[in-house]
């Protein structure tokens, strides 16, 4: 039996982490677009963190996209992220999600802050 297709109907926009210098010595965090990804989001079994902040919910999700070559800019790698609008979701790891390699399984966390 073959295993069905994803429904790759989300867009997600994918970011890397940018270090800019603040001019006082250290740096300032900001996220620049790589690209878009046409996706589905499949959710897994979320739980709660205590923080020292505020709590928040983490959310597990598998994230499948088109497969792109290793090495490629578009191609998504862990500590990068996907961004929907408002979400953001976390890359933990990234795998080939089928025998002939046509997509990419995007092991990712979405972190929600509690209100």
């Amino acid at each position: 039996m073959r295993a069905s297709q994803p429904v790759l109907t989300r867009r997600l926009v994918l970011e890397a982490r940018r270090r800019e210098p603040d001019g006082a010595g250290g740096y300032v965090e900001t996220w620049e677009a790589l690209g878009v990804h046409w996706a589905e989001v499949k959710p897994r079994r979320g739980r709660a963190l205590a923080s020292d902040a505020l709590p928040k919910a983490v959310i597990p999700v598998d994230i499948v996209v088109r497969a792109m070559a290793p090495g490629r800019p578009g191609r998504p790698r862990a500590d990068q992220r996907f961004r929907e609008g408002t979400r953001t979701w976390r890359i933990e790891a990234v795998s080939e999600a089928d025998r002939g390699a046509h997509f990419l399984v995007c092991e990712a966390r979405e972190e929600e802050v509690s209100p």
